[in-house]
Order: structure tokens, then C-alpha cells, then sequence
């Protein structure tokens, strides 16, 4: 094999017709054995195949057969902030199923504030990716509109506007989980911890936990419920709040992880304990949680079935209307931060 050429810095690289010809096969088998979209062959040619493309250092131009193809194979992801854990896990569920398809996931970010997801998503488009998942939708913002309309292929992740093409968690179903663990605890007063009003995944689970309110028959309480950020300090604050109404809750639903931690070092704070003083639930489950010197109560959310679900939605063309918006479902965890009332 004339391969050594190859090898050295400065040369041509190395085609799929140099494999072709080492191999002593078409450059149409080299590609159908070498792309990583079709199932592996462990036939004899297959091998041979594998192992010259590896002598000579062969690597697949991505962007080449993207052109051939009229797209990139590129997915540009969208999320408020990446410090923030539960984001960081969308991505690299959305990133992980990109690559078992053979695409590549890349990602901007907005500090989730309102027109920033505009430029995101221009920055984006600008580099070639064939479609937007966001996780960025607000219900004051008509951004997912005005996509629909340049005819720009997009989904919506974790958060809906109620009628584009959506993947999310079944956010009713979890605040029904959250209240009806501390109901069934015997906890009737119970303060919630709301997340900002613009996320629907906010509105879901407050929704799904005055419901289980309504079906023990007791009223949610309007002055139980604080709206908040999704960051630990907002928590903090909020925890606050709770703590000096004349009748305290003895427990909380914090509508995600972070608020839910801030609210644990609040209690701290004000010398309560939990769960002995006050029982306390979150959401999202993100790792840190179940390390906690209290491990955390938590309602579990499947990143990677819904990151499945928006690159499957991006990838379909018309979904009838009853599939536009997939859901899927949280699990509740209960750990150590849940206790009966005393």
C-alpha cells in the first residue's frame, strides 16, 4: 500500500478513494461500510476495510458528505445558561443522541433573557445547522412564531408555547406526584416554591399541585405560593418568605433542585432542621441532590427520553396535531428530606 505519504504532515489527506484502492474495493463500499448511520458490518470485506482506513489514518470528511446530502448533520441547541445543571443534562442528552445518528449537537446561550434567544439562534443559523431545539420558550414571546414563518425547522425542549412542536415532562403529573407524597405524609400546609411564570414547566407544576390540593379538598393557599427565579439564591429568599407567615408550612414543593437547595441552606439559616422541623421536595433530580447531607426528595425527569423525542420531532415532517406536543413522565423519589408531620 502506498500509504506512507499519507502519513506525513503536510501531505494530502487521506480520501475514501485511497481506501477504495488499498482495500481493493468500489469507493461505494467504503462509504456504505464507514458510515456511522447504517449498522456495522462484521463481514470479512467490512474488517479489511476498518483496518486499511485505520493504517492509513483515514478520517471521514463530515462536511463533505454533509454537502453531498444538502445539510450539515448539525443540531444548534439553545438554553438559558449552562451553569445551570438541569440545562447542562438536556444538552448532553440532546448531544448523545445526536451522535447515535451520526449528527453533532452544538449549543448557545441566553441568560434566558427575553430577544437574547433571537441572536442565539441567528449565531447558529449562520454556522449551517439544519435545525433549533430550544429550551428558552417564554409564554410572553412569540419567537417560535416567528421561526414557523422563515420556515425554519425547530422544537421546543422542557418548556412549551402550547402548540409548536414540543418535547417535554409531564409537569402536571409531577407537582400532583410532589403534593400528593407530603399530603399522604399528613403535611395540610404546604408552601410552594413556584419558579418565574413565563416557563410553562413552572406553571405545569404548580398546576398539578393545586390539583392534588383540590382532590384531598383542602384550597391552595395563595400566600403559600412565592414565585421565584430557578437560581439557589431565589430559593433562599423565598424560604424566607414561608418561614415568617403567621402559620408556617411544615413543608415545601420547590418547583426544581436549585430552589429547593437554596431553600435547605435558608432553613439552616433559621435554625430549622428538615425533615425533622419541615419536610421539603424538589424537582429534576440533578446529581448533587441524592449527596445532600440531607439527600433531597425528588421528582425525576427522563432527559434523554425527551431529548429522543425533540431530535425525532425536529427529524419528522407534519406530526399530526394530537403528536405535535410529546410528553414524558417524571418519577417521584423519595429520600431523606421527607418525614411524616410531627
Amino acid at each position: 500500500m502506498n500509504s506512507k505519504t499519507d502519513e506525513v504532515p503536510g501531505q494530502t489527506r487521506v480520501t475514501i478513494h485511497g481506501v477504495a484502492a488499498a482495500a481493493g474495493v468500489s469507493k461505494s463500499t467504503v462509504s456504505r461500510i464507514l458510515d456511522e448511520r447504517l449498522p456495522r458490518s462484521d463481514s470479512e470485506t467490512a474488517r479489511r476495510v476498518r483496518k486499511v482506513a485505520e493504517e492509513l489514518g483515514y478520517v471521514r470528511d463530515v462536511s463533505a458528505a454533509s454537502l453531498r446530502r444538502g445539510n450539515t448533520m448539525t443540531i444548534g441547541v439553545i438554553v438559558p445558561r449552562l451553569t445551570d445543571t438541569v440545562m447542562a443534562m438536556l444538552y448532553e442528552a440532546l448531544a448523545k443522541a445526536c451522535s447515535r445518528s451520526g449528527r453533532f449537537a452544538i449549543v448557545a446561550t441566553t441568560d434566558d433573557k427575553p430577544k437574547a434567544d433571537r441572536l442565539a439562534a441567528e449565531s447558529l443559523l449562520k454556522r449551517g445547522v439544519d435545525g433549533l431545539i430550544l429550551s428558552t420558550a417564554r409564554e410572553d414571546d412569540d419567537f417560535p412564531d416567528e421561526l414557523a414563518k422563515r420556515g425554519i425547522p425547530y422544537v421546543l425542549a422542557l418548556r412549551t408555547d402550547g402548540h409548536s412542536l414540543s418535547s417535554v415532562g409531564d409537569d402536571r403529573l409531577g407537582g400532583y406526584l410532589a403534593a400528593r407524597h407530603l399530603l399522604d405524609l399528613g403535611h395540610r400546609r404546604i408552601g410552594v416554591i413556584a419558579g418565574p411564570s413565563y416557563a410553562s414547566s413552572s406553571r405545569g407544576r404548580v398546576e398539578g399541585f393545586r390539583h392534588a390540593l383540590e382532590e384531598a379538598g383542602l384550597n391552595a393557599d395563595p400566600s403559600y405560593i412565592i414565585p421565584s427565579t430557578f437560581g439557589i439564591e431565589s430559593g433562599a429568599v423565598a424560604v424566607e418568605t414561608l418561614m415568617h407567615l403567621s402559620a408556617r408550612p411544615t413543608a415545601i414543593f420547590a418547583v426544581n433542585d436549585n430552589t429547593a437547595i437554596g431553600a435547605l441552606s435558608g432553613l439552616t439559616k433559621l435554625g430549622l432542621s428538615v425533615p425533622q422541623d419541615i419536610s421539603i421536595v424538589g424537582y429534576n433530580d440533578i446529581p448533587i441532590v441524592s449527596h445532600l447531607p440531607t439527600p433531597l426528595t425528588t421528582l425525576r425527569v427522563p432527559f434523554e427520553q425527551i431529548a429522543s423525542n425533540a431530535l425525532d420531532l425536529l427529524s419528522g415532517d407534519n406530526s399530526p396535531a394530537d403528536e405535535r406536543i410529546r410528553i414524558s413522565a417524571p418519577t417521584l423519589i423519595p429520600r431523606k428530606s421527607t418525614a411524616p408531620i410531627r
